[in-house]
């Protein structure tokens, strides 16, 4: 495997960059186009023509190898140790142990699913972990596993074939969440987290696998399905966590979708609601969970002062700074973020104004704050569930 180094990651960063900026001039196509043929447009360009080709599952225990990761505790150049000025990774042991599934960094229509060692995709993929995990290095080890994640295509139409792609990604998740379990202490607590692509699987293994195990629910201190809808009628009861209602409370689930004002919301909603949700009703009008990142709250609003930090790239792209109080929000129609003028955080947002690529980072310093206070509420639960068993014996 090829190590990562300070000048390795800057050129990727860069190349990146530029790749996503001229990905989105072609696909839009110029702003007068896309008003008229954007989604089309947007499709035309990113969804594979060839048929789904199946794939073996993933030997067993494969997610045993290091190799298999692009963050975990024992690996060189850790991608998700990176902080900005100011900040740094936990120093001393223990903490939780964070399971992290990154979005979508493999953006070629050439195939329905990324090749597990492709490089340049793996190289996308690990500067997400550096803008996105970072935020949680301090509550404890970071976990994130490659996996021959769906391309960017798939999200943008119907067909089966994209349907077998999300699940051949989701059996390789699932794969690498079992070595997970297996090379941390049985009593570990856990963050869950995830965005975008990485968040749909997450809600899978939340329904999956959390939601049929009180053991292992019980272990969970907190899960952000970040840059992904969750309805709280079709969904949430199915999830094994509540919604997190309390600014320091534990074993809950956090979600949040970022858009700038006035924000076009209709290739989200229009996809939404044609879709059902885990117990089989359809999601068609029922409201999403809608986390407010600056206090911890559902449903909730706050001003700009309450924003602890947000990550602004520097100028050659390398690095970011963090700045407070520059981005509100608020939750609101439908259980959308809005956080009012659209900022200037970088080149890549999405049409109607979507947020999409910063859900972590407008947020990046109250994120990590909010995942040491739900660890520290997760403790208290948990020496008072102990000494409930201790009495029942």
């Amino acid at each position: 495997m090829r190590q990562e180094t300070p000048e390795r990651s800057e050129w990727v960063a860069r190349k990146f960059l530029y790749l996503v900026a001229g990905l989105i001039v072609l696909a839009i196509a110029g702003a007068l186009t896309y008003r008229f043929y954007g989604n089309d447009l947007i499709r035309m360009t990113l969804v594979p023509k060839e048929e789904f080709r199946a794939q073996p599952d993933v030997p067993g225990k494969a997610y045993d190898d290091r190799a298999m990761w692009l963050a975990r505790p024992d690996l060189p150049g850790n991608p998700a140790l990176w902080t900005p000025a100011g900040f740094a990774p936990r120093a001393t042991p223990g903490g939780a142990a964070i399971f992290f599934i990154h979005p979508t960094s493999y953006v070629s229509r050439d195939h329905w699913n990324a090749p597990i060692d492709d490089a340049e995709t793996n190289d996308r993929a690990a500067l997400f972990l550096r803008g996105q995990a970072s935020a949680f290095n301090e509550a404890g080890e970071i976990w994130a596993p490659r996996y021959r994640q769906a391309t960017f295509g798939a999200f943008l139409t119907s067909v089966a074939d994209a349907e077998r792609a999300l699940q051949l990604a989701y059996e390789d998740v699932d794969a690498a969440f079992d070595s997970f379990l297996r090379q941390i202490a049985a009593d570990r607590p856990i963050i869950l987290a995830g965005h975008s692509q990485g968040a749909l699987h997450l809600t899978r293994l939340l329904r999956d696998r959390v939601a049929k195990d009180p053991t292992l629910a019980r272990r969970i201190v907190a899960a952000y399905v970040v840059g992904w809808p969750v309805s709280r009628a079709t969904d949430l009861p199915r999830m094994g966590l509540p919604e997190c209602t309390a600014a320091d409370q534990a074993g809950c689930l956090l979600s949040w979708e970022s858009f700038a004002e006035p924000a076009d919301l209709s290739l989200i909603v229009d996809t939404y609601d044609m879709t059902r949700g885990f117990d089989g009703q359809p999601r068609r009008g029922t409201p999403m969970v809608c986390t407010n990142p600056l206090t911890g709250t559902a449903d909730a609003t706050a001003p700009a002062t309450a924003n602890l930090g947000t990550l602004f790239p520097a100028a050659d792209l390398s690095t970011a700074d963090l700045t407070p109080a520059r981005v509100p929000a608020r939750c609101g129609e439908r259980g959308f973020l809005f956080i009012g003028e659209a900022p200037d955080v970088g080149p890549y947002v999405l049409p109607g104004n979507n947020y999409h690529v910063y859900d972590y980072s407008l947020f990046w310093a109250n994120v990590r704050a909010d995942a040491g206070r739900r660890l520290a509420a997760w403790r208290p639960v948990k020496k008072a569930a102990k000494r409930a068993s201790g009495k029942r014996r």
